[in-house]
């Protein structure tokens, strides 16, 4: 009767050493998988290429410029749609206004810029006094 007792112990270690390896090696994969996406997410983030890497430091027509979208026609980055370069009074700035779905952006050289407002397409743009 002894035999079956260390056998039924024997079976019993190795069934629990299985399940510690096991949970182990589920431990080690969920951390890896963790690991990629958090590294996925920081080079999501990274600007690509040097043009991107100086857009902070240059002003929207400068960007829009060397991009090739400051014109008609060309689409206008969401960033710039919003916030502070939107125009909201445009008759005291001696504007037309704007037809519906398109609204007017300052942009930092003075010109007024129409855009339309789901798309960012630029229907014209109006020169400032410079």
């Amino acid at each position: 009767m002894e035999i079956p007792e260390q056998h039924g112990f024997s079976r019993l270690y190795a069934i629990t050493e299985r399940s510690v390896f096991m949970k182990k090696q589920l431990g080690t994969w969920l951390i890896c998988g963790a690991l990629m996406m958090s590294a996925s997410a920081v080079v999501a983030a990274q600007p690509v290429g040097q043009d991107h890497q100086d857009q902070s430091h240059r002003s929207m027509s400068e960007r829009g410029h060397s991009e090739g979208w400051y014109k008609k026609g060309g689409h206008m980055p969401t960033e710039y749609r919003g916030g502070s370069y939107a125009v909201t009074d445009w008759q005291s700035e001696h504007l037309r206004a704007p037809p519906r779905g398109y609204h007017y952006v300052r942009s930092d050289n003075g010109d007024f810029i129409l855009v339309a407002i789901t798309t960012g397409v630029i229907a014209s743009i109006i020169a400032g006094q410079h």
